[in-house]
């Protein structure tokens, strides 16, 4: 059987694309009303949190993981599943043509507290807050290749569900 039956597809598939499922979080603080992601160090792009995840990890458990080894963000209310995607990428990070099922959460903060990042070699980035529209701003200039599609498709519904739920009162999906 088909696993991607049924599931949206996003991007442009490549040659040589390496497989590798993981997932990403759209974080969200409702006291300042930005959200988390990271600023990449190498080239000042913004991105959501993530990456592959390990043999016996549930979704949720890899996503979470990713997001406080990368973040340091560990203080949650509020854990939801936004949606599972097959996406065809440029890994910016690791420069390699990647394809994936990706899952996304949405992650609503109860407090901003940090721990220590363990960050791997290649992850040269730190944390840094923004509004939706500064992300989506940042992402429309990069986005020629469809290599963020699913991350505006992931976002666009994670906001979505936040206001819904009552937290994100400013954004503009």
């Amino acid at each position: 059987m088909d696993v991607t039956e049924g599931i949206l597809e996003f991007g442009i598939k490549r040659e040589n694309e390496e497989r590798r499922d993981g997932g990403c979080s759209v974080v969200f603080n409702p006291e300042t009303q930005k959200y988390a992601v990271y600023k990449n160090l190498k080239n000042g792009i913004l991105g959501l949190y993530g990456g592959g995840f390990n043999e016996g990890e549930s979704e949720e458990e890899g996503v979470l993981r990713e997001l406080i080894e990368e973040s340091g963000l560990n203080d949650f209310l509020h854990i939801e599943k936004v949606d599972k995607v097959l996406t065809h990428y440029f890994n910016r990070n690791k420069e390699i043509n990647r394809v994936a099922l990706a899952t996304c959460f949405l992650v609503i903060l109860k407090s901003a507290n940090l721990q220590p990042t363990k960050l791997e070699e290649h992850e040269k980035f730190e944390l840094a807050w923004a509004t939706s529209e500064e992300i989506f701003s940042g992402w429309k200039v990069i986005n020629q290749n469809k290599d963020y599609d699913h991350w505006f498709y992931f976002f666009k519904k994670a906001i979505s569900r936040a206001k819904e739920l009552g937290y994100d009162t400013t954004s503009i999906v």
